[in-house]
C-alpha cells in the first residue's frame, strides 16, 4: 500500500476498524514518570497512557531516542483507539539506567565492516529489558510497535518469545541483513560527530533533522530544536549512543527466523528515509509471512504529527488482526 502527501490528510488514512470509528474521543489517563526495575541493575523510564484495562501496547523507540519521541498527542490518539499505551527510554537513553562498556569508534567501524567485534550488549538484551518492563506492570503479552532500532528490538521480541507479542508494527526499520535499509553516506559525520554541550547538541539536532526527517511534512527548526532541548535536558549519554549502534551492528540478520513469525504484522517505511533506507522495510515485509507493507510518500525518518492519524489506524488493524 502507499500513501502519498499530496492527497489531503482525512483520505490517508487507511480503514479504521468499525470499533474505532463507533467510540467517541475517551478522556485519556496520563501518569507520570514512573521507573521500573528490570535485569542487571537497569532500571527504566516509563509513562503510561489510557485504560490499565484496555489491550496494552508497548512503543519502542530509537537510536538515542527517549520515550517523549514518541509524540504525547499519539499516544493519546492511540489510547483513544483502545490501547494502554506504555512508552519508555531503553537502557542508556533519557532517565532509564546507563550501562557499561566503553566503544571505540574504531570498534564502530570494524563492526560496520562485518569484523568479528564484541558489543557491551545485544539487541536480545534490550529485548529482555522490554519483558522486564512487561513483568513490572503485569503483562504476559502485548502488542509491540517500535520505530528504526526500536522496530529491530520488537522484531527480537516476537522471534525470541512470540507468546507474549500479540501482534508486531515494525516502523522504519530493516532486517539486520546488510544488503538492505543502509544508511546514506552522507550522514556517517553527524552521526559519530562529538557533540561537547547543550547548544552543540541542538544545533547538531537542526542538522541532522534536516537530512533525515520527512521532506513531505517538513518540521520547522523552532519545533526540532525545542525537541532536541527536551532531549538534552532529558539525559543524554553518547557514550550510550554508541553502545546502542554497537548492538544493532553486531546483530544477526534476522530475516530467516522473521519467516517463522505468525504474529499479525504491519510494516512502514518512508519512501524519502535516508537514515534506513526504505530496501529495508520492504525486506522486512517480505520476510514475514501475511505483513501488511505500508510505504509512504514524502516520509524520512521521523514521526510527523500529520501521520499519527495513519499509525494509528494501521497499528488499531493490525491490532485487530490478533483477535
Amino acid at each position: 500500500m502507499l500513501l502519498n502527501p499530496r492527497v489531503p490528510a482525512r483520505r490517508r488514512s487507511t480503514a479504521r476498524s468499525s470499533s474505532s470509528r463507533a467510540e467517541p474521543p475517551r478522556e485519556v489517563a496520563v501518569s507520570e514518570e514512573l521507573f521500573a526495575p528490570v535485569d542487571n541493575g537497569i532500571e527504566l523510564c516509563y509513562q503510561t497512557f489510557g485504560d490499565p484495562a484496555d489491550e496494552p501496547l508497548l512503543l519502542v523507540m530509537g537510536l538515542g531516542g527517549p520515550m517523549t519521541w514518541w509524540d504525547a498527542d499519539l499516544c493519546r490518539t492511540l489510547a483513544e483507539r483502545g490501547f494502554f499505551v506504555v512508552r519508555y527510554d531503553n537502557r542508556d537513553t533519557g532517565r532509564s539506567s546507563r550501562a557499561a562498556g566503553r566503544v571505540r569508534r574504531d570498534a564502530l567501524v570494524r563492526a560496520f565492516a562485518g569484523l568479528p567485534t564484541r558489543a557491551p550488549y545485544a539487541l536480545t538484551d534490550l529485548a529482555a529489558d522490554a519483558f522486564g518492563l512487561m513483568d513490572h506492570l503485569d503483562l504476559p503479552a502485548a502488542h509491540v510497535a517500535g520505530v528504526s532500532m526500536g522496530g529491530m528490538i520488537a522484531q527480537t521480541m516476537a522471534i525470541t518469545t512470540p507468546s507474549r507479542v500479540r501482534s508486531l508494527t515494525s516502523i522504519m526499520s530493516t532486517t539486520g541483513k546488510r544488503s538492505v535499509g543502509w544508511q546514506h553516506p552522507s550522514l556517517l559525520p553527524t552521526l559519530l560527530g562529538r557533540r561537547p554541550g547543550r547548544e552543540a547538541y541542538i544545533a547538531t539536532s537542526v542538522r541532522l533533522w534536516r537530512l533525515i526527517g520527512s521532506p513531505g511534512y517538513p518540521q520547522t527548526e523552532e519545533q526540532t530544536r525545542a525537541r532536541a532541548a527536551e532531549t538534552w535536558d532529558r539525559g543524554i549519554s553518547q557514550a550510550g549512543v554508541l553502545r546502542q549502534m554497537l548492538a544493532i551492528l553486531t546483530s544477526p540478520d534476522r530475516g530467516p527466523r522473521l519467516r517463522s513469525l505468525k504474529v499479525p504484522t504491519l510494516v512502514v517505511h518512508g519512501l524519502a528515509d535516508k537514515m534506513v533506507h526504505v530496501s529495508g522495510g520492504r525486506a522486512t515485509a517480505l520476510a514475514v509471512p501475511g505483513a501488511e507493507l505500508l510505504l509512504i510518500d514524502g516520509m524520512g525518518h521521523d514521526l510527523p504529527p500529520a501521520l499519527h492519524e495513519t499509525l494509528a489506524s494501521g497499528i488499531r488493524r493490525t491490532a485487530d488482526r490478533a483477535g
